[in-house]
């Protein structure tokens, strides 16, 4: 075997990456002083790490710039370039056939760790790790059903965050006191991008905690086939609320950006995903009730810190959920007055419940 694949712990990568999902990164540089003036001045001096690790990532058709994954993918790129000095590239792609000869130009271009970002990339992840053994891989929303010993399936329990997200939904819709634009219906909206495992884990986790809290309430569910289309995105959110939905969660990367126009200008609440989308999508403030997040961009530096320290251990897929701290809520921002103390405590209780195991949170239609 490679004298890469470092076997003596044999789960650090779960163990690494859960430990910095829990306590965040240290981001504190060495500094030193210099004392060579009369006043005895100082200056600071940063100690900027060096390495001869390559990291780069591929792309799903929503590119970066999508707000949510991909750019979420690239942040834990720069977090390993600022950090731990290593070179970093990502190659988008604008189509399902670009997946696989974009990795292979970042292995003829000598790139050690490659992250292969979404669901759709699985088998190109399977086919090309099995092809180059001395590269290592990382599968974003990626399971394989026999990883390679250079590859790693980085995957996350969108389904648990996105239930606190419905509490919020099924709740909120009944409020009218909160927002003017709740309006009598007892009616929210899901967005989705393509009709895929990851996807689906949104839709259900929000459908079920919006019910487990608002029995009655309808959730209308409407897909665009794609991560990459705003308008269409718009359109989809313009007919949910034109059907009553007064609050929509969209997990369709740049598609969703769309539906955040759509709730702006028909008078709706929204729901943003994977990124802090108040953070990430300028002017959102006055819609972004709250976000569902997904911490890619740890997953993506713990991996690439992995490699560098020589610790890196594939064959492994590992899942990433509210225990971990892996997903979660984001803050309510500027709704933080108006949302009530009821809503907030429910979705406490809902999220110790899923901690404790009180609540299973299902990932399938079939939950439903």
């Amino acid at each position: 075997m490679n004298a890469k694949f470092s076997k003596f712990l044999g789960l650090f990568l779960a163990v690494a990456l859960i430990a910095s999902l829990a306590v965040g990164c240290d981001g504190t540089d060495d500094e030193a002083t210099d004392e060579g003036t009369d006043e005895g001045t100082t200056e600071e001096v940063v100690d900027v790490p060096t390495s001869d690790i390559m990291a780069a990532m591929v792309t799903d058709t929503g590119g970066l710039g999508d707000k949510s994954f991909n750019d979420l993918s690239y942040a834990g790129l720069e977090q390993a370039e600022a950090e731990l000095g290593v070179s970093i590239k990502a190659l988008e792609s604008n189509e399902i056939a670009d997946y696989e000869p974009n990795v292979d130009d970042l292995v003829a271009a000598d790139y050690d760790v490659i992250f292969t970002v979404g669901f759709l990339m699985t088998d190109v992840t399977d086919k090309k790790a099995a092809e180059y053994p001395d590269v290592f891989f990382g599968g974003i929303d990626q399971f394989s059903a026999e990883p390679a010993m250079n590859q790693a399936g980085l995957l996350f329990k969108e389904h648990e965050a996105a239930y606190l997200a419905g509490v919020v939904a099924g709740l909120a819709t009944l409020d009218t006191e909160m927002d003017d634009r709740i309006n009598a219906e007892n009616i929210i909206g899901f967005v989705g991008g393509m009709d895929i495992p990851p996807v689906e884990k949104f839709e259900v986790g929000f459908t079920l905690g919006a019910k487990s809290v608002n029995p009655d309430v309808q959730v209308i569910s409407l897909y665009a086939g794609t991560f990459d289309d705003q308008a269409k995105g718009k359109e989809l959110a313009l007919s949910l609320i034109d059907q009553g939905a007064d609050v929509i969660h969209a997990a369709a990367g740049l598609t969703g950006v769309g539906s955040i126009t759509a709730c702006q200008e028909r008078g709706a609440l929204f729901i943003g995903v994977d990124a802090d989308q108040y953070l990430t999508v300028d002017g959102s403030g006055d819609v972004m009730l709250t976000s569902v997040v997904k911490r890619v961009d740890q997953a993506v530096f713990q991996t690439v810190k992995a490699v560098v320290d020589g610790t890196f251990v594939g064959g492994t897929n590992t899942e990433f959920g509210l225990a971990e701290d892996g997903v979660g809520l984001a803050p309510y921002h500027d709704f933080e007055d108006v949302v009530s103390a009821d809503i907030k405590a429910a979705v406490d209780a809902a999220r110790a419940d899923i901690l404790s195991g009180a609540i299973v949170v299902g990932s399938s239609r079939d939950a439903l």
